[in-house]
């Protein structure tokens, strides 16, 4: 198979490297940028993959230009979702019904490309709890073993549902804990209440992930974060089995030591995900009449914090 990881970031880096590192003879494994100058340091150094002191140098084929390379039986969309848009556009030569599309985007902004059908092609869905640090461009950081799960919004072909299963056998190959699901919404919304707490807070008062707990103040406003957000998912109708607030506080004490996505975004002065986070339950609160208060403040906070580090 031939497998194209889109976007060098650390999600990316790491799916690409770990995948290239399990040395299945029978597949091909490719990294495109939308950086020409990057993709050519990456060509020429490789990209370092570290989970113990000493990194391993992947040299995996970097590409600028999609157009330029043959088509792909799986692409694996590893971009932040507000570079989605441009990224879809930049792409397109790739985009036909022989690919299977596969969304790791945080967040739920990214589910109408499934549910519009916007796109030529049969997409999929991703969830991933893998932690990894980007150390510099191309040099990523394994920080914790997590659990991915894929799967579709609605029945596919059974072209890719196959293919969908290969992936999840090369991942399971290369080391990485996966499944795939019949109720991924469920799944993505299941990681959405964790980011919905966690994320933005951890941005907003430049704290490591359990930092959150040792606050008063910071607790509780996770726990209403988090209960607002369950409380917009069941007027959907999103399936809930287990409470929320547990499964975030549980994510903050096991990860504590973690410094978050969106922390990292605001320490390098790069845009965040909020508005596909705690912007999508704002969002849809008042499209069905859910208050979501502390939800509408958190994405102003961010945003406004956003433009002071411009």
């Amino acid at each position: 198979m031939r497998i194209a990881v889109i976007g060098p970031g650390a999600l990316g880096c790491l799916f690409a490297a770990r995948l290239f590192l399990a040395d299945n003879e029978q597949d091909q494994i490719l990294l495109i940028d939308h950086k020409k100058e990057r993709a050519e340091l990456l060509n020429s150094r490789g990209i370092l993959y570290q989970s113990t002191e000493t990194p391993q140098c992947c040299h995996i084929p970097v590409t600028a230009e999609p157009a330029s390379i043959e088509p792909v039986d799986i692409l694996l969309c590893c971009v932040k979702s507000h570079q989605l848009s441009s990224t879809l556009h930049s792409i397109a030569p790739l985009l036909n019904y022989s690919t299977l599309l596969v969304f790791f985007q945080n967040g739920i902004s990214h589910l109408k490309y499934g549910e519009e059908h916007t796109l030529p092609l049969q997409v999929a869905y991703a969830t991933s709890s893998e932690g990894a640090t980007l150390l510099a461009d191309g040099h990523v950081k394994h920080a914790g073993s997590g659990h991915t799960v894929l799967g579709f919004l609605s029945p596919a072909p059974d072209n890719n549902r196959k293919k969908l299963q290969q992936l999840n056998e090369r991942l399971a190959y290369a080391g990485f804990s996966c499944s795939v699901s019949d109720t991924i919404l469920n799944r993505l919304w299941e990681k959405l209440f964790v980011n919905v707490g966690i994320n933005g807070l951890t941005a907003l008062y430049n704290r490591k992930n359990g930092q959150l707990l040792t606050s008063c103040a910071a607790r509780g406003k996770l726990k209403t974060l988090v209960k607002e957000a369950e409380a917009v998912a069941r007027k959907i109708g999103i399936t809930i089995e287990n409470s929320p607030v547990k499964a975030t506080l549980n994510v903050c004490k096991r990860t504590a030591g973690n410094v978050s996505s969106m922390l990292q975004d605001i320490r390098n002065n790069r845009p965040t995900e909020i508005d596909a986070i705690n912007g999508e339950i704002s969002r849809l609160g008042k499209e069905l009449n859910v208050p979501t208060p502390v939800n509408d403040e958190l994405l102003s906070q961010i945003r406004n914090l956003e433009k002071r580090k411009k």
